[in-house]
């Protein structure tokens, strides 16, 4: 019979198949999205997409964190549920937090990102005792626990609220990158921070279809509020195909492909480089909610130079991060992608025509995209020995 510390961990012999709770505390992250799209439309300006940046970071590292635990904890062990269900609790209360939370309920946001890490550190720290994979749990509680004060600092100061989550972050990120070294108990070894790929693809794999679901619900409602003319049709039915294509920009073929690189690489690069990288993906799902709603309430707007900066650097942002997010698997670049990008970006810096006609430019670059990648992929099927 396996010893209490060794019923908390994930068996070789459990599903890989994410669970209930796993998929609940998902659900916390469709009211953070939507108020990460709210807080950026309302304050369209450096600062404030610093600030929904920042915001967005927090809460996804909320999301990456409790995956790992996940993937390390056996799901239906009592701790470990609770724990998932407490997570789900803390990323609702920073989706609460999140319209005013570089203002009055910054502590708020503050105290439910701390909470969430402190927790599961010190539940599964006293859950492990005398099992050697104690010390990988103390290692993470140790930095989260040094990462806390910048956060309530931040908190508790607005004046310094933005450098001291800043701060917080960059410890928070760079943690596992090196393996949480810690003073006596040295570093995580790489068969400590291995992760099943097969776990991990379909989690960011449905991550991402809640950040595709955000979008396409915000271009449902935003249509919904317009008079159902011609040029708002036109607008929406351009967003919805942006999201369909987007989809498929992501899954084929490198999202197809994560499980098995995952599994078979050094987990301090991939498994950690992926959480970097799928986070540029989902601010650009973001921000391309916001051109959404911007485009759709205003088609024919001329001169907008905010508006068509949104609309098209938000397909910018998550081209980059699928570049770089194939480029971490395969190790070499998309070049049609790469071209894609510096097309937005320079559409972006000299378009001037109405909104309606600058979405259809977004959608016309994702979708050659898309149609280059599926050729390539048939072509390398037909070449390919043996096929």
């Amino acid at each position: 019979m396996a010893s209490r510390p060794e019923r908390l961990l994930r068996g070789g012999d459990s599903p890989l198949n994410a669970s209930f709770l796993e998929l609940f505390f998902d659900l916390a992250f469709v009211l953070a999205l939507s108020q990460l799209a709210g807080h950026l439309l309302h304050d369209l300006t450096l600062v404030g997409a610093l600030h929904t940046a920042l915001l967005l970071t927090g809460v996804w590292w909320i999301w990456v964190t409790t995956t790992w635990f996940a993937d390390w904890y056996d799901p239906e062990s009592p701790p470990v549920r609770w724990l998932l269900v407490g997570a789900a609790l803390g990323s609702l209360l920073a989706g609460v937090a999140i319209p005013q939370a570089m203002d009055g309920r910054g502590l708020l946001f503050a105290g439910a990102y701390v909470s969430v890490h402190i927790a599961r550190g010190v539940v599964t720290a006293f859950s492990l005792r005398g099992h050697p994979r104690q010390r990988r749990a103390l290692r993470i509680l140790c930095w989260f626990s040094v990462s806390a004060v910048p956060w309530l600092a931040g908190g508790f100061l607005p004046e310094w609220r933005t450098l001291l989550w800043l701060l917080a972050l960059a410890i928070d990120l760079t943690g596992p990158r090196f393996g949480w070294p810690t003073p006596w108990m040295g570093r995580v070894g790489p068969q400590e921070l291995h992760l099943a790929g097969e776990h991990f693809a379909e989690r960011y794999q449905q991550i991402m279809i809640i950040a595709l679901g955000e979008l396409v619900l915000v271009a449902g409602l935003s249509y919904a509020g317009t008079d159902l003319a011609l040029p708002q049709t036109a607008t929406f039915l351009l967003v919805f195909a942006t999201a369909v294509l987007i989809g498929l920009l992501y899954v084929t073929p490198a999202g197809q492909r994560l499980g098995p690189a995952i599994e078979h690489a050094d987990p301090s690069r991939l498994g950690v480089i992926t959480g970097y990288l799928h986070l540029v993906m989902v601010a650009g799902l973001v921000v391309t909610a916001v051109g959404a709603e911007l485009s759709i309430a205003h088609p024919l707007r001329v001169g907008d130079t905010t508006a068509v900066l949104v609309i098209l650097s938000g397909p910018a942002l998550f081209l980059a991060g699928r570049i770089l997010f194939s480029a971490a698997i395969h190790r070499r670049l998309s070049w049609p992608r790469v071209v894609a990008l510096l097309v937005l970006g320079g559409a972006a810096a000299f378009l001037r025509l109405p909104l309606v006609a600058v979405s259809a430019v977004g959608t016309v670059v994702v979708l050659v995209v898309v149609v280059l990648d599926h050729a390539g992929i048939r072509s390398y099927h037909r070449t390919r020995p043996g096929a």
